[in-house]
């Protein structure tokens, strides 16, 4: 789909639309494609100086952007950029919530710290965020959120710490934010993502067979871009999913409907 074609469709031309973790990977290409349709978005990140770039590039395109430096785990943090945005656009229609962190750990020996760390931006960062932007929504009477979780928030991905409880967490919150501001007309619904490139895993990549290695574990036999998930927060923002709400939409290239085949079948199947 050619997202810088028909703005109309996704009804999202000038439209508020914010997205956490927007100087990088996943959050940089929702930024992208929301400009593409129109949107006015605003772009947070605790990076000041990758947000500074990212909104420069999208401006040289004619975008328009906001950017604010916000630590998703502060709650003062995210109140002050609520309070910006709201002064200088008006209610957001959208939030996007996209950043996060991994920091890696058996469950015997990670850190409490980093434990909690992981928490503090993955989940309740996705709170803070909801809570601050969603008030406003709910008065408004219309407006959406789209978590992005991850597939480690229904596999768990051994060895990396709080991630896979801290999505497992953010799928079921988004749920409960649906049954709890749909009826005030504020959409909530969460994207899994599965195996996607990003600045992050570039470097595995290099390694070479290891591409194809992970190609071979999903359906579609290739490895997700960042605009793979984006488009998906795109429709998932916009008056065109209006009657999805409290939904989980798995973006893995098939990789969760694998088990199956991963099973040495000789004869049957090519992944063994």
């Amino acid at each position: 789909m050619n997202m810088s074609g028909d703005k109309s469709w996704l009804e999202l031309d000038d439209r508020v639309c914010v997205v956490t973790g927007a100087a990088s990977g996943i959050g940089a290409s929702v930024a992208e494609r929301l400009t593409q349709v129109g949107a006015r978005v605003v772009l947070l990140d605790r990076d000041a100086q990758g947000l500074r770039r990212m909104q420069d590039q999208l401006q040289a395109k004619g975008a328009k952007t906001l950017a604010v430096t916000c630590d998703i785990s502060d709650a003062a943090s995210v109140q002050a950029a609520a309070e910006k945005v709201l002064s200088t656009w008006g209610t957001a229609y959208a939030l996007i919530n996209n950043a996060g962190l991994l920091r890696s750990g058996g469950l015997a020996d990670v850190s409490l710290d980093e434990w909690n760390e992981v928490l503090a931006v993955n989940l309740t960062g996705y709170l803070l965020c909801a809570r601050a932007f969603g008030a406003a929504m709910r008065a408004a009477g219309e407006g959406c959120i789209v978590n992005v979780a991850s597939i480690s928030g229904l596999f768990p991905q051994s060895h990396s710490g709080a991630y896979s409880a801290s999505k497992a967490g953010v799928l079921l919150m988004s749920r409960q934010m649906a049954v709890e501001w749909g009826p005030q007309g504020v959409r909530s619904n969460a994207i899994c993502p599965g195996m996607i490139r990003t600045a992050l895993s570039a470097k595995f990549y290099e390694e070479p067979g290891f591409e194809a290695k992970r190609s071979a574990v999903t359906a579609s036999r290739r490895i997700g871009e960042p605009q793979d998930i984006a488009d998906v927060a795109v429709f998932l923002a916009s008056p065109r999913s209006g009657y999805i709400n409290g939904a989980e939409l798995v973006v893995d290239g098939g990789m969760s409907c694998m088990l199956m085949d991963m099973v040495p079948r000789p004869g049957y199947n090519q992944t063994a």
